[in-house]
């Protein structure tokens, strides 16, 4: 039995669900009645981590940012994971968006969880590792309670908790 019990807190979101979201958000607007004859284009680019948006006008760009997110529940990913750029005007009078998706936990967010988690003065080690915030303690029940409080606690960020040991 090891002597320290650990786990990681994480931001990750599966891409593979995001690429089906986004298939099936543009199944539907082909399908859609308001659509037709308008120009809509979805582009996931998964090196980048973004969704590029583009309709022709504002209230299409709208619509299908709404189905796009209607999508994304549907398939569990939480909509917390996405930072909306602005809309910017395009040529032939369209208008784009930019969502980011944010995959690893950066610094700023990493330190708030950390007091957060000190906060509780439980006999819990929290460290920033890269993109993840480890906890380990000698207690599970000190684990458990941290992981509890941070389910109840909205960091803006989509956290999950993993190599529990």
């Amino acid at each position: 039995m090891p002597q320290d019990h650990s786990f990681d807190v994480v931001c990750k979101v599966d891409l593979q669900e995001i690429r089906n979201a986004v298939q099936m958000a543009l199944k539907e607007a082909g399908q859609r009645y308001d659509f037709r004859g308008s120009v809509v284009e979805v582009v996931f680019d998964e090196k980048a981590n973004t969704i590029f948006l583009r309709a022709s006008d504002d209230l299409k760009l709208t619509a299908l940012r709404d189905m796009l997110f209607q999508k994304f529940v549907k398939r569990g990913i939480s909509l917390k994971a996405f930072e909306q750029g602005p809309v910017e005007p395009r040529t032939g009078d369209t208008q784009a968006q930019t969502l980011t998706i944010q995959q690893g936990i950066p610094q700023d967010k990493g330190k708030v969880i950390v007091k957060a988690i000190k906060d509780l003065r439980l006999k819990v080690q929290p460290s920033i590792h890269d993109d993840k915030v480890k906890v380990s303690a000698p207690k599970i029940d000190d684990l458990q309670a941290v992981i509890a409080a941070l389910r109840a606690q909205d960091f803006g960020l989509p956290l999950t908790v993993e190599n529990y040991r």
